[in-house]
């Protein structure tokens, strides 16, 4: 007797596995704006001087508004105003960077190398920068640039520099000292590498955050500062920014002879390009802090929802009802 046997199909290779999709980081519309706002200005700072000519050129065209010939108008004694302010945008933003770069130097010198090194170096870079901390910051600043005649820009912004690296010294002392206990960089010391690369590959890379948020702050700082000494007379000679516009304006009077497109444009371009670094800044925070970021998200998730389940109003303001409420409203009011 024949016996057949049933051969079976093999069953069919399981599909492989779909790669999970990496997740996006949500875009900070903060960090976009900020961006956005800021490259415009770097732009017309970089750019508007090689198109608008000179800003100390004199015309006829005294106290002109804006539209004659000139898209800003012209002050008292003639000169473009818009000319003057692409000028005064470059020397602004020079002042800044510089002040920026110098204080997160010194910063970063006296705050991570000595917390790292430790021992009396720690102590002694702690005693300089708690000096500095104790020092008042703008008379220290008046009294060093009233007593030199002749003031370009990388004097003023070494003295803006001098008064703004104590406080980011102070966060970056605490950080590293934090970091020097980690593993990796214990790791790194029993090995043998050199202080100098531990520094540089181990400890830097995890404060670059931090000096970015410093950074960022130590520019405000500085065109605030420089704004500031400018006005009273104090600022860079024979320099364009901010701050000498609104001297010149002040000196001028053009607030009592109303014109207003002297004073208003570089005020203006200050708190703008401060509100931009400021976004920029509450954006680094974010980054910085994962707690901040998501309390943020939830923030807006929660006033979403309140909006949806917000009960739509009538055009007379009043709370719509819904269409069974108002049958019931109807039927009773037949009854009656």
């Amino acid at each position: 007797m024949e016996t057949t046997v049933e051969v079976q199909d093999p069953a069919p290779a399981a599909a492989p596995p779909r790669p999970a999709k990496r997740r996006r980081r949500p875009r900070s519309a903060k960090l976009i704006a900020g961006l956005a706002i800021a490259g415009a200005i770097t732009l017309f700072g970089i750019l508007g001087p090689l198109f608008l000519g000179d800003p100390n050129a004199i015309s006829n065209e005294t106290l002109a508004a804006p539209g004659n010939g000139m898209l800003l108008g012209s002050t008292q004694t003639g000169q473009d105003v818009l000319a003057q302010l692409a000028h005064a945008t470059r020397g602004s933003l020079t002042i800044g960077v510089l002040v920026g770069i110098m204080a997160i130097v010194a910063s970063a010198f006296f705050g991570i190398v000595g917390a790292y090194i430790g021992g009396w170096t720690d102590e002694a870079f702690s005693l300089v920068t708690n000096v500095m901390l104790v020092i008042p910051g703008l008379p220290l600043v008046i009294v060093i640039s009233s007593y030199v005649p002749n003031k370009g820009l990388l004097l003023i912004a070494g003295v803006l520099a001098l008064t703004s690296w104590a406080g980011g010294a102070r966060v970056l002392r605490a950080v590293t000292l934090s970091l020097r206990s980690r593993d990796y960089v214990a790791a790194s010391r029993v090995s043998g590498e050199k202080t100098w690369r531990i520094l540089l590959v181990e400890i830097l890379p995890n404060l670059m955050p931090v000096l970015a948020s410093q950074m960022v702050f130590a520019v405000i700082f500085a065109i605030l500062g420089e704004a500031g000494l400018a006005f009273i007379g104090l600022g860079a000679s024979n320099t364009w920014t901010w701050g000498s516009m609104l001297f010149y304006a002040q000196n001028g009077l053009a607030l009592r002879l109303g014109a207003w497109w002297w004073f208003v444009p570089p005020g203006l371009l200050i708190a703008v390009f401060g509100a931009a670094l400021s976004l920029i800044n509450f954006s680094i925070d974010e980054i910085i802090n994962p707690k901040l970021r998501d309390q943020t998200l939830s923030a807006r998730k929660s006033w979403a929802k309140s909006q949806a389940r917000k009960p739509a109003q009538s055009p007379s303001g009043e709370p719509a009802q819904a269409p069974a409420a108002k049958t019931a409203e109807r039927q009773h009011r037949a009854k009656s």
